[in-house]
């Protein structure tokens, strides 16, 4: 998986440019009008403001997650699909966990304004992203988690 660990830093560097950018901005931006719009949010909560106001619990929670991952997926040899998908979820999950220890809050700025969604950042994108990427696998490609 270290080959890949670039891909995990390069979502965590990102994710903390966006995020400096959007506490940057002087108010919501339309991308695409009606459709999407940037406008920085500080969450306390996790996905859907969960939680909220329990930013050391999440914090807590999301260090032990990201261990636990951690060390699951080293019982297996993962195949490319798997370890892309393991080291942007792990590169989202670090980029959310920096902002909960260091400002005590997630800072989130992508709104779809189309429907009703909650405002997400680049972090979240990635994590979805790489757990699709991994349930794919699990479910298309069990060839790629032979156990070690």
């Amino acid at each position: 998986m270290k080959r890949y660990a670039w891909i995990a830093a390069l979502v965590f560097a990102l994710d903390r440019v966006s995020k400096l950018a959007a506490e940057r901005m002087a108010g919501p931006v339309e991308l695409w009008p009606g459709v999407l719009r940037l406008r920085c949010v500080r969450n306390t909560g996790m996905a859907f403001s969960l939680l909220s106001g329990r930013s050391a619990l999440l914090g807590v929670l999301s260090a032990a997650l990201i261990a636990g991952g951690l060390l699951l997926l080293r019982r297996y040899w993962l195949g490319p699909l798997s370890r892309a998908g393991a080291m942007l979820a792990l590169g989202g999950a670090l980029g959310n966990l920096a902002d909960r220890l260091l400002l005590g809050y997630v800072t989130d700025m992508v709104e779809i304004t189309l429907f009703r969604f909650a405002v997400f950042n680049l972090a979240d994108a990635a994590l979805t992203v790489g757990m699709i990427l991994l349930g794919i696998s699990i479910l298309f490609r069990p060839q790629e988690w032979e156990r070690i």
